[in-house]
């Protein structure tokens, strides 16, 4: 369901006969439902410094994109050095722009060019113009940053805004703690992009459960155009899996999974401890390392789970789903995706969330046991054995997630195809109007 104040189901609705517009006197007019352009270009820009969970988000809505519009073709400017890891659907491809990593202090730095920072962010900053210019994109989206890593995209937005191009910020359901995002925008100057240059700002999340936006000190203007999507739901696995391509073949086993690996060696250690000192009967598990995750820590991990009955370690996998579907429980730190996916295949859940670098996880993961969806152990609590061997004990029979009953939890990627569609009207019926003046 579209939440947009000035939109109507109609304006959202694939096959509907109209759409309506409410223009700034709050009159409503109709307009012909037909596109012109039967093949709609939409870009997003995920700016991918550090994990997975903006690229996943990215592809994820990119290929529900290509689904619901048969004539549509989608560009994703990334960062992400794993990329080519993943598989796109046709009528979706990448543009990889030189990749950054950040330091402990909040510095960035050059992933793998031996240059300088600022010599990095002028090629992919030219990169994305660039792009953009020949691309020529009816929406942009832009991932969770407004102006941009380091204010890369802001020159781009100037000129798409110029031409006329929808210019959508997306965001997660929680960003960080208020005040640390209000001092964090007011520095980057992202308050007069979201004012000025956005024509929407969607939420991937409830309202219900967390708004990102609250304390943050965004105008009423913006809140006008915000719509909260709901979740993005995962997809289950086109194929069946068998028990052969299960880790521990028909045996039920436990999902463990620190997203990107880069901050979740706390995690992973404190899941083998528990193992390692067993004092009550525990479903195997399986636990994914993440492809950031430090070499030397992925080889301790190795290593001692080879003398772990029943604990399996790999090292990552771009393809998660089938495992979080066939698990009886997920272990998790609380990123979005993660997150999705518990509740897409409706899995028992324990968060242990990160607190640092940003409050982001503890938020959600306080927020969703608050609901009734998931349990939380606080990473504050490493490394107590026996508490982390109580969680793993009860987790299987933990109520699953849907059953809170909350509606349009995951809602997310429908309502974004049927905005997407009545943004895509709404252009093609104005687009004769501006022939006409011109």
């Amino acid at each position: 369901m579209c939440h947009l104040p000035y939109c109507s189901g109609a304006a959202c609705g694939v096959g509907s006969a109209t759409f309506t517009i409410l223009n700034f006197t709050g009159e409503t007019e109709a307009k012909p439902a037909a596109m012109h352009d039967a093949k709609p270009k939409i870009l997003i820009y995920s700016h991918d410094s550090f994990g997975l969970g903006h690229l996943r988000r990215c592809r994820a809505i990119a290929h529900s994109l290509v689904d619901s519009l048969p004539g549509a073709s989608v560009l994703i400017l990334s960062g992400s050095p794993i990329i080519g890891s993943f598989e796109f659907k046709t009528r979706v491809d990448f543009v990889r722009v030189p990749g950054v990593t950040k330091l402990r202090n909040g510095a960035y730095t050059s992933l793998s060019l031996p240059i300088d920072i600022e010599e990095t962010m002028a090629i992919r900053a030219s990169i994305i113009e660039r792009t953009a210019e020949v691309f020529e994109p009816d929406i942009f989206i832009v991932d969770k940053e407004p102006t941009g890593l380091r204010g890369e995209v802001r020159q781009t937005l100037e000129t798409l805004k110029d031409r006329g191009v929808h210019l959508v910020l997306g965001l997660r359901d929680v960003m960080d703690d208020p005040d640390d995002l209000r001092e964090e925008w007011q520095r980057k100057q992202a308050h007069p992009a979201l004012d000025d240059l956005y024509d929407e700002v969607w939420i991937f999340g409830l309202k219900e459960i967390f708004d990102p936006l609250e304390g943050v000190g965004v105008s009423p203007s913006v809140y006008d155009k915000t719509l909260y999507t709901g979740y993005l739901r995962s997809s289950p696995p086109k194929v069946g899996h068998s028990a052969d391509d299960l880790p521990f073949g028909e045996t039920p086993f436990i999902l463990v999974t620190p997203g990107g690996g880069g901050d979740g060696v706390e995690l992973v250690d404190w899941v083998l401890r528990a193992y390692e000192a067993r004092t009550r009967p525990l479903f195997p598990a399986l636990i994914m390392l993440g492809p950031f995750m430090d070499h030397n820590h992925q080889t301790q991990f190795m290593e001692r789970a080879e003398q772990v009955r029943d604990v399996k370690v790999k090292r990552f996998t771009a393809q998660m789903e089938p495992l979080v579907e066939a698990a009886v429980g997920v272990v998790g730190m609380g990123g979005y995706n993660t997150f999705c996916e518990i509740l897409s295949f409706n899995r028992p859940a324990l968060l242990v969330p990160r607190v640092v670098p940003r409050q982001e996880q503890m938020i959600r993961a306080l927020k969703a046991e608050e609901a009734g969806l998931l349990s939380v152990l606080p990473i504050d609590n490493y490394p107590d054995t026996d508490l982390m061997i109580k969680a793993l004990s009860r987790l299987p029979r933990q109520p699953a997630p849907l059953s809170a009953g909350i509606p349009d939890l995951l809602e997310g990627l429908d309502t974004i195809n049927r905005r997407v569609v009545g943004i895509l009207r709404a252009r093609a019926a104005a687009a004769p109007q501006t022939l006409a003046a011109g």
